[in-house]
């Protein structure tokens, strides 16, 4: 079933919500490919779809620590689980199981339950403490957050 985005999932940090848009669209990505069969788009969407969320879930931690949320550690930790569980999937689908069904049910599920329970919890520490960062310096420049993720 394809994910319509819906405002019930924004977080509020425009970044943030833009991320979660462009993992909604991997796992629609990925149940359109399924649909037309096509194995190597099916293959291709879930290591882009990884490949991006790995890099959203270092922002999104990078921005906690940033902010000192009190829960970044456990936060991580369900990234990490996350992250094992989809790395089966890609075993799975390099010795040849057909795995798209059950990783798009799996990813659509995940993602809604993470947005709605796991991410509202640390969006006002993050959302305070961007409201009390005052204007980069010029060493602030070379130091924050962003600097430091994107270099």
């Amino acid at each position: 079933m394809t994910i319509i985005w819906s405002p019930d999932l924004n977080t509020g940090i425009d970044i943030i919500d833009h991320q979660h848009r462009r993992i909604v669209d991997f796992i629609n990505d990925l149940e359109a490919a399924q649909v037309l069969g096509d194995k190597k788009q099916i293959r291709q969407v879930i290591y882009d779809c990884v490949d991006y969320t790995l890099s959203h879930f270092a922002f999104e931690e990078s921005m906690q620590e940033e902010a000192g949320y009190q829960y970044c550690k456990p936060h991580k930790k369900v990234h990490e689980l996350f992250t094992r569980k989809v790395t089966e999937y890609q075993e799975r689908m390099e010795l040849g199981d057909d795995v798209a069904e059950e990783l798009h049910a799996m990813l659509a599920r995940w993602l809604v339950n993470h947005i709605k329970r796991d991410d509202a919890d640390y969006v006002s520490v993050v959302k305070a403490n961007m409201k009390t960062e005052t204007p980069p310096t010029e060493a602030k420049k070379q130091t924050g957050w962003f600097r430091k993720l994107f270099g």
